[in-house]
């Protein structure tokens, strides 16, 4: 399986310059967030292929203006080709707008999905702000939430997807991280991800998490 993962600013190829070409043979494309809903709604239709998106901090026009024909994963677990895959936008509250979180709200997000949790795990973690201390700034807008890291310590998916914090920001920092058994990958702009075909044993993997999610601090 293929991903197209984007955040924060719309790649001028995509949009445009746009050929199917460039799509590299995805078989979704993933958003984090911050990008206008017509440039959402354009790929969703020219690449048709689902389209998943959570909310940044600057997506208030989306309650207007939602991005046509896709996906909002928001608050949510879904499954696409075998990958279990949790949304969770916003970013840290900082000026009282919407799609702001304290970390104790985010927390609170994290413990309203828990049965959803508890069943099978995680296999994609999208999120718009990142983690604590995994590509976040210090100022309070771009501080990472220290409940995502949480999640990753404790059911280690494959791939965490973020964005919020541009790679122009801080131009010497790796768009692609790691953190235990976890890709981290900054979708600033635009990234390709390739991910193996769900194999069988993964099943059996994630419900042999059900013990460990048990022991979540928000799981009940």
């Amino acid at each position: 399986m293929k991903l197209l993962v984007i955040s924060d600013a719309p790649d001028s190829g995509l949009w445009d310059y746009f050929s199917k070409d460039k799509l590299q043979g995805a078989d979704a494309i993933i958003s984090c967030g911050d990008l206008p809903a017509n440039y959402l709604s354009f790929l969703v239709t020219v690449a048709n292929r689902p389209l998943f998106y959570v909310h940044g901090n600057h997506d208030a026009r989306y309650e207007h203006q939602p991005p046509e024909g896709c996906d909002c994963i928001d608050g949510r677990v879904v499954e696409f080709k075998g990958y279990r895959i949790l949304g969770l936008g916003g970013c840290m509250a900082y000026s009282g707008g919407p799609h702001q979180y304290t970390e104790r709200q985010m927390k609170r997000r994290i413990g309203r999905l828990g049965r959803a949790l508890k069943r099978d795990g995680v296999d994609i973690l999208v999120t718009h702000s990142p983690a604590e201390g995994m590509g976040d700034l210090e100022d309070g807008c771009h501080q990472g939430f220290g409940c995502f890291r949480e999640l990753l310590d404790r059911f280690q998916p494959q791939y965490h997807f973020h964005g919020h914090v541009h790679l122009q920001y801080v131009p010497t920092w790796p768009r692609v991280r790691q953190h235990g058994a976890t890709t981290v990958v900054n979708a600033s702009g635009k990234y390709f991800v390739e991910l193996p075909d769900r194999p069988e044993a993964g099943k059996n993997q994630r419900r042999g998490l059900k013990g460990l999610i048990a022991r979540l601090p928000w799981a009940g």
